[in-house]
C-alpha cells in the first residue's frame, strides 16, 4: 500500500503541474535528450519506449528515427500535454512504469528520463525496463545528481545487471546513462 500511495502522490503532482511542466524543465530535459542522442543511431524499423514520457519532449527528436514510439506515463494530465507532440507513429499509454502492458523483449530502445527518482523502488523499475527491452537493446536512463550520487547510480545499474556503455553529465543536473542488459 505504501508503494501505491507514493505513486499516487507523484501522479497527483504531475497532474497539477502538467500545463507548466515545459516552462520549468524544457531546457534541462532537452539537454539530457541531446546528450543521449549524440552517441546513438537508430534503424528506421525500430520500436522505442519512452517510459515516463511526461509531456513528450523526446517525441520531436525521435519521430523520424523510429517506426514506432510508445510514450507511457501514469499521469492523465501530463499525457494530454504529450498528445500535442504526438505524431502518427507515436502511441500514448497510461500505465504504471513498474507494470507495463507489454510482452517481454518488445523494444529496441527504452528511454527513462527523470523517472527513477519518482519511483518507490528504482531497482524494480529497472527490472521492468529490462523485461520489455530486446536482448542487446539500449536502455537510456537518467538520474538526478541530488537523488543519486554518481557511484550510487552506477552501483544501482550494475546491480540491475545493466552494462553502462556511456555516462554523461556535462553541465546537467543529472546523469544520462546509455546501457544494455547483460546476457
Amino acid at each position: 500500500m505504501k508503494e501505491f500511495e507514493h505513486k499516487r502522490r507523484i501522479m497527483s503532482r504531475y497532474d497539477q503541474t502538467a500545463e507548466t511542466y515545459d516552462k520549468q524543465y524544457l531546457e534541462e530535459q532537452n539537454a539530457k535528450i541531446r546528450a543521449a542522442l549524440k552517441t546513438l543511431t537508430f534503424n528506421s524499423g525500430c520500436a522505442v519506449l519512452d517510459l515516463g514520457c511526461g509531456t513528450g519532449l523526446l517525441f520531436p527528436h525521435m519521430k523520424r528515427k523510429a517506426r514506432m514510439l510508445v510514450g507511457l506515463d501514469f499521469s492523465r494530465n501530463i499525457l494530454k500535454q504529450a498528445k500535442k507532440r504526438a505524431a502518427d507513429n507515436i502511441l500514448l499509454v497510461r500505465a504504471d512504469a513498474d507494470y507495463t502492458p507489454f510482452r517481454n523483449h518488445v523494444f529496441d530502445s527504452v528511454f527513462a528520463f527523470t523517472l527513477l527518482q519518482n519511483m518507490p523502488n528504482p531497482a524494480k523499475t529497472l527490472d521492468e525496463i529490462k523485461r520489455v527491452s530486446k536482448p542487446g537493446g539500449r536502455i537510456i536512463v537518467t538520474a538526478l545528481k541530488k537523488s543519486f550520487p554518481r557511484e550510487t547510480f552506477l552501483a544501482m545499474l550494475r546491480e540491475s545487471r545493466l552494462e553502462v556503455l556511456g555516462l554523461f553529465n556535462e553541465k546537467l543536473k543529472g546523469y544520462v546513462a546509455i546501457c544494455r542488459p547483460f546476457g
